[in-house]
């Protein structure tokens, strides 16, 4: 862990950290070989005590976790309930991992703005239909068209869960940047 890095490169040893940061000196091992994560108040503590950002020491903590990106990627297939559940819970897996998982951030983004672009495209398209009971169009091209748009959400979402499990770069495309990358 860096923390244990930027003391040793201070020249300070658990002790004086502990001292300087007004923590236990238990809490300081057990961060240092990974036990716990700093958070709230003892980060800050830390980051004063080390002089460096929150910020900085967050990147130092952050870990590499194949699983949250396949649970991030397969938790769209909650749109298969209802078209705005393949948003919702992925910005909820988002949110609450984007500190501390790297990729998350980057592949949690592309996921959102492919499923609001999607959700969007889906709405217009079967909206009229679905919703105010207008039919505007004939049966068997809304059952199509409605077919295609879940099948292809589908398909993204497969094919995205075997490439994070080979390591290779996911793909949620066409999207609108509504999140930016």
């Amino acid at each position: 862990m860096r923390i244990n890095e930027i003391r040793s490169q201070k020249g300070f040893s658990q002790d004086t950290l502990a001292e300087l940061s007004g923590l236990n000196l238990r809490t300081i091992q057990r961060i240092e070989k990974g036990e716990t994560t700093p958070r709230g108040d003892s980060l800050q503590r830390l980051s004063k005590a080390l002089g460096t950002s929150p910020e900085e020491l967050i990147d130092c903590i952050v870990k590499e976790d194949k699983s949250v990106l396949y649970l991030l990627n397969l938790s769209q297939l909650s749109f298969l309930a209802f078209p705005l559940l393949g948003i919702f819970i992925p910005m909820a897996i988002w949110i609450l991992q984007k500190d501390k998982v790297s990729s998350v951030t980057k592949i949690g983004k592309s996921i959102l703005n492919f499923q609001l672009t999607w959700t969007l495209v889906f709405l217009i398209f079967s909206g009229p239909v679905l919703y105010l009971k207008a039919p505007i169009m004939p049966a068997a091209v809304f059952v199509v068209g409605t077919g295609f748009l879940y099948a292809y959400n589908l398909m993204i979402i497969v094919t995205n869960a075997l490439f994070i499990s080979r390591k290779k770069q996911s793909f949620y495309e066409p999207s609108i940047k509504f999140l930016g990358q």
